[in-house]
């Protein structure tokens, strides 16, 4: 027992290194290795706890009592139950390899808050916050390196630009909460250690946790300008002045700093309901708001956000295709649990003022500052954005630590258990601790073969569909995932590149994952696109189930009206059928009716996508209707919004129909949004030449000679024109 005594406390501060957690060999490196050793941890503490308990250690058990401390275990208990009543129980339950915050982690991350709340002491909280200092002084400096290295967005240890900047706003005020407790050389080390993970929050370019630590020194600044005295007060007031000014003269000159070559000041300066991100993010908030008011009670349980943003996704106003969170954590938590979770999680984040409350009454103002400022720090971001295992857990792990210690002193109590109990504890610890291998290990074992079928997708097939078979046998939660990668590597790699036998393997490895998850998961419009689209991808001479096809794209359209890919593999079906038959033939006429039909249907839906219009134009050539695909494609260009996709399309049509200037027009934005095509680039200079601007082709085509050279032999004609051209000009 010994031994269990002296492992629990470390145990308990276990998940304070998941940030320096990663694993490349697993599929999602940055959050899979995190989130299941977190799981793991949880467990073998929550193991730990229940020996000791039962074998007579003495925990404060007194600070149950406090109304606060059951906020936690309220909003798990609500959880649950809008999970059982909602879509999926199992998805919310267990969640998807990639985000990992299905009632597994809420459960763990809870169970490690009452662990802390029963254990910890002063020593305790100065280990956490000290602990917290140092990985999130480490993450910061790796961060700062990596932007150093290659500039841009950063994610350090934690892959993402966002979930950094969510869980080093967190660590800073653990990192100054620390440097109370330090004296000398050390107290200025933790100082330095905040101001980089200052810096670092900066350099993610990460809009709402930089507004959100300016709000904070805003706060800080109004309090002493408020209730300060002397010199600070006036140093207060000053600074609050001079921040006004460069507020107002930030905002006057906005459009110039918004063009300036440093993320972090562009984008700040970018803010504007006119900004493409800000106004995607407004069109989902706002009808995730209205989702909410369609079940206000009990939300659609957990996992299952995704579900309600495929309802109202429209491409005309949001850029992602796929969303599983509406970048407002309280939207969130609404959407999943209702009006209910809502205040839950609101009175969680309160429950730092709480604390705050009683550090101020205690005479610590220090840490009374801290703690509300930690809180409106995070209301503030996560505003705008949503946790991961890291932040979340340091959150809840901060607020128990500062429960705990800002509660009066209370005696330790042994509670008295029976013989059996103490009995019991030892298989029960055991049963946690075997846990481990479907909730950690297993999963991670699925993650590794994914990440391997990855590696062999195109120069083994065979063992691809091993690792992929393998993968799926271990029975994990990640089926899911498994079908959209397998779909990512067959659509968009394996169909083009695989002939023959390595080809079908590949086909047929990921239609039956695929449909196994279509059955299994009737309400995701993910799965029953991507299977729509692999059956319409068979190898020549494999024959795809034409009712599976049916439902996959009856289903895709019902849970997603407005996604076009549905509503174009159903055109391309129809002109399939029609190009099958004789010309002029009323097969072929009625072909291409109902391909017209269903492009108008589309249309009607989203009278402003641009895309559909030039399908339509397209199909409207091709049936000779030379003036109606005239009328769609100006339909589509009036439309036109800077889009990759479209300006292929439209380049093609306009190419086709000989309307140089209007081919040139387009190709110069897929040069523009895919600048390393070289052969768009070289089309460009074609229908440059060709719409009357020679002299345009020819600089083209001097760029080309030097960045890609060999392109330039795939028109020799041009070529000899182009270069004839260029010697009437020497």
């Amino acid at each position: 027992m010994k031994y269990v005594e002296r492992a629990y406390p470390w145990l308990l501060l276990a998940p304070v290194l998941l940030p320096v957690v990663v694993w490349s060999g697993l599929i999602y490196p940055y959050l899979v290795p995190k989130t299941l050793s977190f799981y793991a941890a949880s467990l073998l503490a929550a193991g730990a706890f229940a020996l000791l308990a039962a074998g007579g250690r003495a925990f404060f058990w007194e600070r149950l009592a406090r109304r606060e401390a059951w906020v936690p275990a309220a909003l798990l208990a609500l959880a649950y139950v809008a999970s059982v009543f909602g879509i999926d129980f199992y998805r919310s339950f267990w969640s998807v390899f990639v985000r990992g915050d299905g009632l597994l982690m809420l459960t763990c991350a809870v169970a490690d808050f009452y662990l802390i709340l029963l254990s910890a002491d002063r020593a305790f909280f100065e280990r956490l916050v000290r602990a917290a200092a140092l990985v999130g002084g480490f993450v910061a400096v790796y961060g700062i390196g990596e932007w150093l290295l290659g500039g841009g967005r950063i994610g350090s240890l934690l892959g993402n630009a966002a979930f950094f900047a969510n869980y080093v706003a967190l660590a800073f005020f653990a990192t100054l909460m620390a440097a109370g407790g330090l004296a000398g050389g050390w107290r200025r080390a933790a100082y330095a250690g905040a101001a980089l993970e200052v810096l670092a929050i900066v350099l993610t370019a990460t809009r709402g946790t930089i507004l959100a630590l300016l709000v904070a020194f805003l706060a800080v600044l109004a309090f002493y300008a408020l209730f300060g005295e002397g010199r600070r007060r006036a140093g207060a007031a000053w600074t609050l002045g001079a921040l006004v000014v460069l507020g107002g003269l930030f905002f006057a000159f906005r459009a110039e700093l918004a063009t300036v070559p440093f993320a972090p000041v562009a984008r700040v300066a970018s803010i504007s309901l006119a900004d493409p991100d800000v106004a995607s993010r407004l069109f989902i908030w706002k009808n995730m708001i209205g989702q909410i008011a369609a079940h206000p009670w009990l939300g659609v349980g957990a996992e299952h956000i995704d579900v309600l943003f495929n309802t109202f996704y429209d491409p005309t106003q949001i850029s992602e295709q796929w969303f599983d969170r509406s970048h407002n954590a309280f939207l969130d938590y609404a959407a999943q649990y209702g009006i209910g979770g809502l205040l839950l999680y609101l009175a969680l984040i309160a429950s730092f003022l709480v604390a705050a409350r009683r550090f101020a009454r205690r005479g610590d103002a220090r840490l009374a500052g801290l703690a509300a400022l930690l809180a409106l720090t995070y209301a503030v971001q996560n505003f705008f954005v949503f946790d991961t295992v890291s932040s979340f857990w340091l959150l809840l792990a901060l607020l128990s630590a500062l429960l705990a210690a800002s509660l009066p002193g209370a005696p330790r109590e042994t509670l008295p258990f029976p013989a059996w109990v103490r009995v019991l504890s030892w298989p029960f610890a055991a049963i946690l601790a075997l846990l481990i291998i479907p909730v950690s290990v297993r999963p991670a074992l699925a993650a590794s073969d994914l990440m391997q079928a990855y590696l062999y997708q195109i120069v083994d097939v065979p063992k691809e569909a091993l690792y992929l078979a393998r993968g799926i046998a271990l029975g994990t939660y990640g089926d899911l995932e498994y079908g959209y990668e397998a779909y990512d590597m067959y659509a968009n790699h394996q169909a083009s590149v695989l002939t023959g036998s390595a080809r079908g393997v590949a086909y047929r490895a990921a239609l039956g994952i695929l449909t196994a998850d279509f059955i299994r998961y009737p309400y995701d419009a993910r799965t029953a696109l991507y299977l729509a689209h692999v059956l319409t991808l068979a190898p020549p001479g494999v024959a795809s189930d034409r009712n599976l096809l049916s439902a996959a794209l009856a289903r895709a359209i019902k849970e997603s009206p407005k996604r076009s890919q549905p509503w174009y593999i159903l055109v391309n079906l129809s002109l399939d059928r029609a190009n099958a038959s004789p010309p002029g033939s009323a097969a072929r006429l009625a072909g291409y009716a109902a391909a017209r039909d269903l492009l108008n249907r589309y249309i009607a839906l989203v009278p402003t996508l641009s895309e559909p219009h030039f399908v339509l134009a397209e199909l409207e050539l091709a049936a000779g209707n030379t003036a109606a695909a005239a009328s769609a494609a100006a339909a589509g260009k009036a439309d036109y919004a800077s889009d990759l996709s479209t300006a292929r399309r439209a380049a093609g049509y306009y190419e086709s129909v000989k309307d140089w200037g209007n081919a040139a027009f387009f190709l110069a934005e897929v040069v523009r949004l895919a600048p390393s095509d070289a052969a768009s680039r070289y089309d460009l200079a074609k229908v440059t030449y060709l719409s009357g601007d020679p002299s345009g082709a020819a600089a083209i085509v001097e760029g080309l000679r030097a960045s890609d050279p060999a392109i330039l032999g795939t028109d020799p004609n041009f070529l000899s024109a182009i270069t004839a051209y260029e010697q009437s000009k020497r």
